[in-house]
């Protein structure tokens, strides 16, 4: 089969491998970048999450190995280890027939897989900044002969404070080397950035098109941070829902919010970076069969999900990016359909919500969640319309008959009638009508992310006691005579933990400690995962202050 991939100069294997996964026509930054990356020209592509940027560096990048060479050849660095993950499975995927060693390296998991697997011998490293230093720093990772590296989504990077890491691991490659920079936005320090590293670089901006919002019915619904889930369950009652996607920040709440929707009787399965690709596969697999109607996904995972019949997107938590929300809700009202998006907000993201009003140019309406009545009456609507639709076509026959064995025995038909109507309503049990706290629509609080988004210029040294309205302290046990930074600390915060780095507050680095501050809503999400932070190879131990 011939396809517009032949017309880019790849490697029949490489565009064998393309087409076999469905995909005929390159995207825009595909056809820009490919011919760019395979003549070995330095790149900035300014291109949005789902906009198949991967393929484009990853396919060029694969092209141009010299299968069997000693040492690693190609690096590209990514902000998390979920993206890391996603990366690293599109390059095993893309390579498949050129036998290219593909490697992801990233924090939270063992060393020793990752050095063995290099000593073996890897073509292409993809990993967490933190992590390719760590390896580094253990003359474990030999950048000695890497020859074009990837920098991907790097102002997610600059928001997570890792910009002296990046800057830290280029200054260990050769300076003859090729180097594509890709971002969704261009602040001023990542346009620094490349006009320091990169060589005469040719600029790729591609213009995502705006989803055609009119088809799509969007409402949002104030509640609790702490209610979402309440709320949540108490819209699958009364939405005609045939699939839905609901969207989640991160990769440990996709599967904690699939369990809990699963034991109250709405069966629901996550998707994630930390799944296999085998595993992501099967998955979308059910879901497009309509064998399971709700996934959970967060951005990362969802990328690539091309799925037409999607009836419903939720926006379980508000991104942080309204070009997102737009490509969020985009998954739903296609080919022609309608489609409904709904999004749950807490107070503290109302500015959130506004920045996506501003964007859309248009108000999204406010609605009032369910009562306990109207889903009462909505559950008995729906039994009675069940049991009229089985008297309508009469295919009954061995039930009549037991019912007419039982009226033999002296038990009045109507009493049987609602013993049934009693034993049908059993499963209505699982699914108790979760309790709602009162919430007003209040100005929201000064928070982190409304600052700028460089974290070296907006974190603090001193140990004031100033807090933001919101906002918990915790402690961790090093401090300046640990030789850390307030960067070090944003980026092993917000890499393990899966939060952005803008949503960081007040750094207070002291001589043996320091204080950190983290919305409310944050703090049992990232103190779960304290075991695994670690600072210049250092356990942290992350405690309220």
């Amino acid at each position: 089969m011939t396809t517009d991939f032949d017309l880019l100069n790849l490697h029949p294997q490489l565009v064998q491998s393309v087409s076999e996964q469905g995909y005929l026509d390159p995207m825009p930054i595909q056809s820009a970048v490919i011919p760019l990356m395979l003549t070995g020209r330095d790149v900035i592509g300014q291109a949005q999450t789902g906009t198949g940027k991967t393929a484009a560096f990853a396919l060029p990048i694969l092209n141009n190995l010299n299968a069997g060479h000693a040492k690693v050849q190609a690096l590209v660095l990514t902000p998390t280890r979920e993206l890391a993950l996603q990366v690293a499975g599109a390059f095993s995927t893309y390579g498949k027939y050129s036998q290219a060693r593909i490697l992801a390296v990233y924090g939270g998991q063992p060393y020793a897989p990752q050095i063995n697997q290099l000593r073996r011998g890897v073509d292409v490293v993809i990993g967490t900044p933190g992590r390719v230093i760590d390896l580094i720093e253990k003359d474990i990772l030999d950048l000695s002969q890497i020859r074009v590296v990837v920098l991907d989504e790097a102002d997610e990077m600059l928001s997570m404070g890792f910009i002296q890491e990046i800057e830290t691991i280029l200054a260990k490659i050769p300076a003859e080397r090729q180097t594509a920079l890709f971002s969704a936005t261009m602040p001023s320090e990542i346009r620094r950035l490349a006009e320091r590293y990169l060589h005469d670089a040719q600029q790729v901006t591609i213009r995502r098109e705006q989803v055609a919002v009119e088809a799509i019915q969007q409402s949002c619904y104030l509640v609790k941070e702490a209610d979402k889930l309440a709320a949540l369950t108490r819209l699958f009652e009364v939405e005609e829902i045939t699939s839905a996607l609901i969207f989640v920040r991160t990769r440990t709440g996709t599967g904690e919010l699939a369990n809990e929707l699963t034991l109250r009787g709405f069966p629901a399965e996550a998707l994630n970076g930390d799944m296999s690709q085998d595993a992501r596969e099967r998955t979308l697999a059910r879901f497009r069969k309509n064998q399971i109607k709700v996934l959970v996904a967060t951005d990362v995972a969802a990328r690539g999900l091309d799925i037409d019949d999607i009836s419903h997107v939720f926006n379980f938590d508000l991104p942080d990016d309204p070009e997102i929300y737009v490509h969020r809700i985009g998954r739903t009202g296609r080919a022609g359909k309608s489609g409904i998006a709904i999004s749950l907000y807490a107070p503290f993201e109302k500015r959130r919500l506004s920045q996506i009003e501003g964007f859309l140019r248009r108000k999204i309406e406010r609605a009032s969640l369910p009562s306990e009545e109207e889903i009462r009456n909505r559950r008995e609507e729906q039994l009675l319309s069940q049991v009229k639709m089985w008297l309508q076509r009469g295919r009954c026959r061995r039930e009549k008959e037991l019912a007419a064995q039982l009226c033999a025995e002296g038990f009045d038909p109507l009493e049987i009638a609602a013993a049934a109507l009693k034993i049908a309503r059993a499963e209505e049990k699982q699914r108790p009508i979760a309790a709602l706290s009162e919430v007003v629509e209040s100005a929201p609080a000064v928070r982190r992310e409304d600052s700028p988004p460089n974290p070296r210029n907006s974190r603090h040294s001193s140990s004031g006691d100033v807090r933001e309205q919101g906002m918990v302290r915790l402690s961790l046990n090093l401090g300046r005579q640990h030789g850390i930074r307030p960067n070090d600390i944003v980026g092993a915060i917000a890499g393990d933990a899966h939060i952005p780095g803008s949503r960081i507050g007040k750094i207070s680095i002291l001589e043996k400690r320091s204080l950190v501050d983290l919305p409310e809503e944050l703090v049992t999400q990232v103190l779960s995962r304290k075991t695994r932070v670690r600072i210049r190879q250092q356990p942290v131990e992350l405690q309220l202050a």
